[in-house]
């Protein structure tokens, strides 16, 4: 079992990213076993703040990726110790290459008209031993396709965790990962920002200047670090 440390009520992962592959990939041998994996970001973190509920379903995942800078230096911030983020983008194609070669399958459902098809190919190409199942925009009929070891859901939160809790039983998969907007970068739909500017944890600034319509997303992070201050300010 990877341990997780709490931040803002929410359990993070602490593990490194090699780990969580290595959890992932060992996990599929045990039949029968299904979970799901979130991604938490500031805005996450700070929607669950505010919805006992949505809290709820983010702990009840097994593993909570810390998707933001902001969330590492807010554990570090509470005295805790984060490697750094992983981003759901990033895990998404870390996760394919780790499995490329093994007998492990994976499927897409969500993003907009063709981007989970358009993922799955540039994941195909980046990745030539991918075994790719299905790849679909819609979930109506999701549930009657065929099974599949690992499932990437991309409806954006908090729709997709809430969808995924409410549905894993039903879900033809072992592991459920919601992946946010991962599938729009992977497939080009959304230009990235430059490495230098990902390492220097600047991606969310990149972003809301190519996508201005973000600024009240990230109007959000104000009150994570509110809440993150207040949270310091009790444990002394």
């Amino acid at each position: 079992m990877l341990n997780k440390i709490k931040l803002l009520g929410v359990g993070i992962t602490k593990a490194s990213e090699e780990d969580i592959l290595e959890f992932i990939t060992k996990g599929l041998d045990k039949i029968g076993e299904k979970y799901y994996i979130v991604t938490p970001n500031p805005e996450i973190l700070v929607v669950a703040n505010k919805n006992s509920y949505y809290k709820k379903v983010l702990n009840g995942a097994k593993i909570a990726l810390p998707d933001g800078i902001g969330v590492v230096w807010g554990t570090r911030i509470m005295g805790e110790w984060l490697e750094g983020r992983i981003t759901g983008v990033d895990f998404v194609k870390s996760l394919c290459k780790h499995i490329s070669n093994r007998p492990i399958t994976v499927s897409f459902l969500g993003g907009g008209p063709n981007v989970a098809e358009l993922t799955a190919e540039c994941l195909k190409t980046e990745n030539k031993g991918l075994k790719v199942v299905w790849a679909q925009k819609e979930w109506q009929n999701a549930l009657k396709l065929q099974r599949t070891d690992i499932l990437f859901v991309a409806f954006g939160s908090p729709k997709q965790e809430i969808w995924i809790k409410e549905h894993l039983k039903d879900v033809p998969a072992s592991v459920v990962i919601g992946v946010g907007g991962a599938f729009d970068l992977i497939s080009g739909k959304v230009s990235r920002a430059p490495s230098a500017i990902r390492d220097m944890g600047f991606e969310w600034l990149y972003r809301l200047i190519i996508q201005p319509w973000r600024i009240k997303r990230q109007l959000s992070l104000i009150t994570f670090i509110y809440l993150i201050v207040k949270e310091k300010i009790k444990t002394y």
